[in-house]
């Protein structure tokens, strides 16, 4: 068998979406996604280039076609290329499955659980809403569900600016201290309301500074949170040890990481207590299953990011690399609307707070050529944010 061809589709339906077709000489392809939120033609471009090294080659030898993806432009990871690698692992494995007849969690060793964990997004404009919406999910069955008081940064993110042209967003204004005071309350509102068994989680969005988060994870440890995600920013590792040694709220991150190399020092001076990559960004199945792995003697959980610009093909490879790790957590879940299943036909699936897989050859899943040409690309960026100063601020 030998790669023929690779087709590179940006889609919209309902938002932007990079994927690729591997196509073979004996009629057999697979799916993949290399969706990066606001960058989805830079990674479409960087797919079509490395194509022309794949042509001709056995797509059964996934490894050493990761480390070609890997190293030929020199200059390695970074969010581009490690999504572009995403894109053709994934797209492997699905070959590997059809092939073998089995969906790709069999390839990485069989269930070692029946269901994913997943947790969904609460929220609400006050306290007593967010406290409706958790109930709503209750009664979904989720286990899990994550509480924001309004968008990120709650109170603190007061107000939104008119952009200075169209076709772009406005400016987001977001001040530390309304956020710092209200995000405790509104816990001592949850539990109150809500009692303590329910699981609950909180995404910071890396919004503040290390002694900032410290602070919050420090009057937020009575709460008993499932974890606190993204206290601080990825760039600086050595922040998560002021975090930390602050509380022992439990601590999430990774959704921004590209490699292993990201993840290590978390790892290793045990400063957080769930990893939050996905394949979609990291390199596909094959680097997930080793960071996981690395993960694993360190006692730290997964925790798979799953926002909607993760689309149903990255989903899906999430969950089929969570069925199979024993050091699982959580996964986050995300429905898609009726547009998604016109490309992508029916995915994963949601039942009384876990996800399954379809129980079909490969990744289960599959894109419909005519129904993604129906939904073009369309220019989206990422929200910008500032301080009431007008400093930029990081999202």
């Amino acid at each position: 068998m030998k790669i023929s061809n690779i087709k590179v589709i940006v889609t919209c339906p309902g938002r932007n979406f990079t994927v690729v077709k591997v196509e073979t000489d004996e009629g057999i392809y697979g799916v993949g996604e290399g969706t990066l939120n606001g960058s989805e033609l830079a990674v479409a471009t960087a797919l079509k280039h490395a194509s022309e090294l794949l042509i001709g080659l056995d797509p059964h030898r996934i490894e050493d076609i990761w480390h070609l993806m890997y190293h030929h432009a020199y200059w390695r990871r970074g969010p581009i290329q490690m999504a572009a690698i995403s894109a053709i692992d994934m797209a492997l494995w699905d070959i590997k499955g059809k092939v073998a007849k089995l969906p790709v969690y069999q390839l990485l060793g069989g269930k070692a659980r029946e269901g994913c964990l997943v947790y969904g997004h609460a929220s609400g404009g006050t306290h007593e809403q967010v406290v409706d919406s958790v109930r709503g999910f209750q009664h979904r069955g989720y286990k899990v569900i994550r509480v924001q008081h309004g968008g990120y940064g709650g109170p603190g993110a007061a107000r939104t600016l008119p952009p200075h042209r169209p076709g772009i967003p406005g400016f987001k204004i977001f001040e530390p201290v309304p956020y710092l005071l209200d995000t405790p309350r509104m816990f001592a509102h949850l539990r109150a309301e809500l009692g303590d068994e329910v699981e609950l989680c909180h995404d910071v969005h890396e919004q503040l500074t290390p002694q900032q988060a410290a602070d919050l994870a420090r009057n937020l440890q009575d709460f008993r949170l499932f974890f606190l995600e993204d206290p601080v920013r990825p760039d600086h590792k050595d922040s998560f040890k002021l975090v930390r040694e602050a509380s022992t709220t439990p601590l999430a991150m990774g959704e921004l990481f590209v490699s292993r190399w990201d993840c290590l020092p978390l790892f290793v001076n045990q400063w957080i207590d769930y990893i939050r990559i996905k394949p979609q960004h990291v390199g596909g199945i094959t680097e997930a299953k080793k960071i996981f792995t690395l993960a694993e003697p360190y006692q730290v959980k997964s925790a798979s990011h799953g926002a909607r610009d993760i689309g149903p093909i990255g989903q899906a490879a999430s969950i089929h690399v969570n069925l199979t790790i024993p050091n699982f957590g959580v996964q986050e879940w995300s429905d898609f609307g009726q547009q998604e299943k016109e490309v992508f036909g029916d995915g994963c699936f949601y039942h009384d707070g876990y996800a399954f897989p379809q129980e079909k050859p490969g990744l289960g899943i599959d894109i419909n050529e005519a129904a993604a040409a129906r939904f073009p690309y369309r220019k989206a960026y990422m929200p910008l944010v500032r301080r009431e100063d007008g400093t930029m601020h990081v999202y």
